[in-house]
């Protein structure tokens, strides 16, 4: 415990000194402010637009826009950042050989996995805590006080999925070699992921819709109940990943 303790503060000054921590902290915000401001300019900047004579026009933005913008922001460049900033979450210190003087300290390998990926979530979970307050915020003042139906769960689908990537990516990293491999590897399991999406008998299944099918939540369109299923299934693969990658990383020579 004193160990897991120990290796997790000092990823946490890691993340500060190799700026991780700002630019998650400060682009998450970004999004979160920008998003609702994207959806009430819309409008103002298509009518700006002509094609060849014809004006553009678009329909007044509701909250449902603002949100739209939200959750579309997050899901793709959001979490494109996540990937980025922790790209080389285990790779570059076995490359560099610096865990070897750790663990013959007696640091535990279960430590360094477990530190690692606690250190990572915690950082998201701020991040987009953050992020989530910030867009409500600017969205009660632009569009006024409002309601949607099942908010709190679409915003925890979203971070639920922004856990299960940092998992894989993770166990990615213990699997392959070089400074880019597990990204590589994680981004080839998602390209899997959005390919068996698209096939309805793996939908209710896949983490890729708790990424995906935020709107509809909103709206209605699918309830709490039809997405249980794939938030737990969610949790079950990040026990799983974290599993296996304990498993690798104790055989792994470094």
């Amino acid at each position: 415990m004193n160990g897991l303790i120990a290796f997790t503060k000092k990823e946490f000054l890691e993340q500060i000194r190799s700026y991780k921590a700002v630019i998650m902290v400060s682009v998450l915000f970004l999004f979160g402010m920008m998003s609702p401001l994207l959806a009430k300019m819309m409008p103002d900047i298509f009518a700006q637009l002509t094609v060849q004579g014809i004006s553009i026009s678009m329909p007044e933005p509701t909250v449902l826009d603002a949100y739209g913008q939200f959750f579309k922001n997050m899901s793709q460049m959001g979490l494109i950042i996540l990937l980025l900033v922790f790209n080389v979450i285990l790779s570059q210190e076995v490359t560099r050989g610096t865990l070897v003087i750790l663990l013959a300290k007696g640091l535990s390998r279960s430590a360094v996995i477990m530190s690692k990926y606690l250190a990572a979530l915690i950082l998201w979970t701020v991040s987009y805590v953050l992020a989530a307050i910030t867009d409500y915020g600017y969205t009660v003042y632009l569009f006024g006080s409002f309601s949607l139906p099942h908010l709190f769960f679409s915003l925890f689908c979203l971070w639920l999925f922004g856990a299960f990537l940092l998992a894989v990516l993770l166990l990615a990293s213990t699997l392959a070699s070089g400074n880019y491999g597990g990204l590589l590897l994680t981004a080839a399991i998602m390209m899997l992921l959005l390919i068996a999406n698209v096939f309805p008998v793996f939908q209710k299944w896949n983490p890729v819709a708790l990424a995906s099918d935020n709107i509809t939540l909103l709206t209605n369109a699918e309830t709490i109940g039809d997405m249980s299923v794939t938030a737990w299934t969610a949790l079950l693969l990040i026990v799983l990943c974290l599993i296996l990658s304990l498993l690798v990383f104790k055989k792994k020579k470094l």
